[in-house]
């Protein structure tokens, strides 16, 4: 059994600590959370954790962050699920902005860019290995292989919108899976539907009424383009921070034209290497789609209005979904629904690994159309030796010799920078 609920102050200090050490993304993250709250601490039990976790990776959003939120809900109430929340987050936001400004105004600087070089070159394995874990547990029937093979498809030559993707796997997984039919369990919720809904609508006004209010407040039309591309980023991206990346990149590079191909790998590296959740990198990019239409401080307006679109949703899903944990697991067809989800997801991966590759190793890459594809063609004569053999080592050290991710994007940064000494 856990230990007695902590005090808002002990609970203040853990959540203070894991927000300013929680490097290596969400695997190292949830472990750390893991030794803190289960094995330490005894705030949660063994299976609350890990029915909490099962339910936040089934959520759209960073399911570290989200599984915090929900383990200071569990244990403080809604209070202590927003100080567990907001302390996972603010750490890295603050570091984020302060390198992003750094990155914004020296970023064409040689050196940096030499030093930018290795880090892409070792995001690429990231995303790789990414891909690998995820495909180990999401396809593991053969429809579930087809899902991910027609999703990789769909965006990657037929440049399908991430939404349509994720509602076709949800139908089908919904409709035809191999639990339909079968009896669905009935579990009593821990609090009555009416309370639910009076924290879905309080939730929506926190979410939407600062967005609302942009159109009083600023006639920057760069603030509300940001509000709602990454609004509708927080709803529709199952699968994790990899699969907010997948939809994220092609659309602020290539539709958008916010930042270019570097410029989205090199906000990634960013990412990897400081604490907080991955998803951090959308303060990036929304600061520097604001840096280059105003100057700092629209950067800095539409940094926090990413981050406020990006993790307000987090917290509603979170407190409108708690209760409801062990009910959702008793029924089939949603559990289908959501596991269609997660292949189509792999599926999606594989196309930013490709892309990213692709924009990483040659330093031009052509794009056309033959009908309704989209082809992607690299030049094979501007392939860059330097990333190529960064890569491959990065590539051993991380999935060969299971490195930690921060010291293997410092080494390769590093040796990228004294390469370009000679």
């Amino acid at each position: 059994m856990p230990n007695q609920n902590p005090t808002l102050s002990q609970a203040f200090r853990v959540w203070a600590k894991i927000g300013i050490l929680s490097f290596g993304g969400p695997a190292a993250q949830i472990a750390m959370m893991h030794r803190e709250v289960v094995d330490g601490k005894k705030w949660l039990t063994e299976k609350q954790f890990l029915n909490a976790l099962s339910f936040c990776m089934l959520l759209p959003g960073p399911e570290a962050m989200q599984l915090a939120t929900y383990t200071g809900w569990r244990t403080n109430g809604t209070i202590g699920g927003l100080m567990a929340g907001l302390l996972f987050v603010i750490p890295g936001a603050i570091i984020i902005l302060a390198l992003t400004t750094l990155y914004a105004y020296i970023g064409n600087v040689p050196v940096v860019a030499a030093l930018f070089l290795g880090i892409k070159a070792t995001v690429v394995v990231i995303v790789i290995e990414a891909l690998l874990r995820v495909a180990k547990k999401a396809l593991v029937r053969t429809d579930h292989w087809i899902i991910a093979a027609l999703a990789f498809v769909g965006i990657f030559f037929l440049n399908l919108p991430f939404p349509l993707i994720v509602l076709l796997a949800a139908l089908y997984g919904l409709f035809f899976n191999d639990t339909v039919g079968r009896t669905e369990m009935h579990v009593q919720h821990s609090q009555p539907f009416s309370k639910t809904l009076k924290t879905i609508i309080l939730w929506l006004a926190i979410w939407w009424l600062p967005i609302l209010a942009l159109d009083l407040f600023t006639s920057h039309n760069i603030l509300k383009e940001i509000a709602f591309f990454f609004s509708k980023l927080a709803v529709v991206t199952f699968g994790g921070a990899y699969a907010v990346l997948a939809y994220m990149a092609q659309d602020v590079v290539v539709l958008k034209g916010w930042l270019s191909a570097d410029q989205m790998m090199d906000g990634l590296g960013l990412a990897e290497t400081t604490p907080g959740p991955l998803i951090l990198v959308t303060e990036f990019v929304g600061f520097l789609a604001g840096f280059a239409s105003g100057g700092w401080w629209l950067g800095f307006a539409a940094a926090i209005i990413t981050l406020w679109v990006t993790f307000t949703p987090c917290f509603l899903w979170i407190f409108a979904g708690a209760p409801y944990i062990e009910s959702i697991s008793a029924r089939p067809r949603l559990r289908g629904a959501l596991t269609a989800i997660t292949a189509a997801v792999v599926g999606v991966i594989l196309n930013l690994s490709i892309w990213f590759a692709l924009h990483v190793f040659f330093d031009t890459v052509t794009k056309s159309t033959l009908g309704p594809f989209t082809l992607w063609q690299p030049s094979l004569a501007s392939i860059n030796p330097t990333v190529a053999v960064l890569a491959a080592l990065s590539g051993y050290l991380l999935l060969k010799r299971h490195w930690n991710v921060v010291w293997v994007l410092l080494l390769s940064g590093g040796l990228s920078f004294l390469s370009a000494q000679f």
